[in-house]
Parts: structure tokens; sequence; C-alpha cells
């Protein structure tokens, strides 16, 4: 059977054939990037500016004071708590939500009848709104909440606490609302990375004598990585932008046991007025926020490679 003639595209000189694809232009761009960069990058900049100077955010005038603002963030005893607070809430939400996530993923990706309405339940604290969710926790957590009269209906009396009025605990219960809400959020990535690994290489680790540790140890964690990186980052990220959780469930108190980088930049501009302070303890947590999230990129991927 002879091959179809091909036709020479016109306005080609000499009957010669181009290569044809499909190329995007790049203006197609252009509206969506100048939404960002008028709505996102622009006010970014211009506010960042501000934290040079002494501006209370109403007068039109204001003069330049170099870094005394940052000098403040670094010596502000508040401030300095508030990020102690929030890098301890961040590593323990991420490490206690991917460890509970995991096992979630693992008990559902199992061939348990009822593994699809276990699904929907463990998730469903997700699409609560945070602020919602938090307000909630805190009536259980109160001295009369559920919690304290549940450990009081078994004989626990003596365990029952004011566990968001007590500097020694309230960080804790925090985290304890932050794992509780977001565990199922770290189990669907998890899941679909376990969804993802070939039954073959399962069975073969079977065959070869493997226990049902050494197979998940050597076999499945190690094709989870993937999931394991996007989990890690989103719960590291989100852990260091703590804020409705915090403000709904203590406020940043008792004292400044759980104030976080984002309350105290709420404190500090809308109840004190310190806008040129607030901005700067905002890019401070900007780059903290970037200087981590690309290390833990950086090593997680190296550890993929």
């Amino acid at each position: 059977m002879s091959e179809p003639a091909t036709r020479p595209i016109r306005g080609d000189a000499g009957g010669s054939r181009r290569k044809v694809g499909v190329r995007a232009p790049w203006w197609f761009v252009v509206p969506a990037i100048s939404i960002y960069l008028f709505i996102v990058v622009v006010p970014s900049v211009r506010g960042a500016m501000f934290s040079f100077t002494d501006w209370n955010g109403l007068r039109p005038d204001w003069s330049l004071v170099g870094l005394d603002n940052y000098a403040s963030v670094f010596s502000d005893r508040t401030a300095r708590d508030a990020l102690v607070n929030t890098l301890v809430l961040a590593v323990l939400a991420m490490v206690v939500q991917n460890v509970v996530g995991l096992l979630l993923a693992l008990g559902v990706n199992s061939m348990v009848k009822s593994r699809y309405a276990l699904r929907v339940i463990f998730f469903a604290p997700v699409v609560l709104t945070p602020l919602v969710a938090g307000y909630v926790w805190s009536f259980l957590l109160s001295p009369n909440g559920a919690i304290n009269e549940a450990l009081r209906a078994v004989g626990l009396g003596g365990l029952a606490h004011d566990w968001l009025g007590d500097p020694d605990t309230a960080l804790y219960a925090i985290v304890l609302e932050i794992v509780w809400q977001f565990s199922g959020y770290s189990m669907v990535i998890y899941l679909a990375g376990l969804q993802a690994i070939p039954a073959e290489v399962l069975e073969a680790a079977t065959i070869d004598g493997a226990g049902a540790w050494s197979k998940f140890r050597r076999v499945v964690l190690p094709l989870l990585n993937g999931a394991v990186v996007i989990n890690v980052m989103l719960c590291l990220i989100g852990g260091l932008k703590q804020f409705d959780q915090v403000m709904a469930m203590t406020g940043g108190g008792p004292g400044t046991a759980t104030e976080t980088i984002s309350t105290a930049i709420y404190k500090s501009a809308f109840s004190l007025g310190d806008f040129p302070f607030s901005i700067a303890l905002a890019v401070v947590m900007t780059v903290v926020i970037a200087v981590l999230a690309a290390l833990q990129f950086r090593l997680t991927q190296r550890k993929v490679s």
C-alpha cells in the first residue's frame, strides 16, 4: 500500500515541509501575571518597605528608621516567644500529623469492608472551617468540657485539667486539635501513594519471605517518598503560619504560652497600632517559612533521588 502524499504547507518556499507544533503564545499568561503582581507582589513589596519607617498606618507622612523595627523584633520578648512557639507547634504538628495520617492510610487501604465509610469519616474534619473547629475544641477542653467530664465519668477525675488555661499544656492542646482536623488530609495523600504502588512489587516481597514490617520498611516506605515530601512540606508551612486555631482556642494565652508569629502580627497591628513592627515581624515570618521550606524540600528531594 502506497503512502499518502504529503502536501507542502502553503507559503513554504520550495515546497519543503515545516515542523508544525502547538505553541501557546507567552502573552496568554500576561493577564494572570498582571493580576498576581497587582494583588500580591506590589502590596507585599510596598508593605515590606514600610517596615523600615515609623509610619503609624494613618498619617501620610513618615520617615525612615532603618533597621530599628527589626531590632525591636529580636529584642522583644513576646516576639521571641512567638517565634519559639511557632517552631515548636509546626514541628510537632508536622511529625504527629504525618504519623497519624500514614497509619490511617494503611488502615483504610486494607480490604476492610467499611474502608470507604472510614475514609469519609476520617476526612470529614478537614472540610470544617479551622476557626469553627477551634471553638469546638475550646469547649471540649474547658474545665467543665466533655473531655474532663468523660475522665470524671470513668473514675479518672484526677486527670481532669484546665488544658487551655495551663501554660504547660495549652500549646500541646492546640497541636492535638490541628492533628485531629488535618490528619485526614495527610491520609488522602498517603492513600494515593499507596494505591500507586504496583501489586506485583508487594507480591514479590511476600514471595521472598518479607514480613509485614519488613515489607513496609523496605518496600512501601521508599515508594512513598513523593507523598512524604508533599505532606511534610504542607504540614510545615501550615504550622508556621498557624493563626485560626490559636485565636479561637487561646487567643495566644495564657500569657505568651501559645503566641505565634501570626497572632503577634495581628495584635501588634490591630490592637496596639504598631504597624511598622508588625510588618517587620511579617517579613521575618516570611523569611523563616521560605528558608525552612526550601531546606526541607532540598533534604527530602535528595532522599527521594
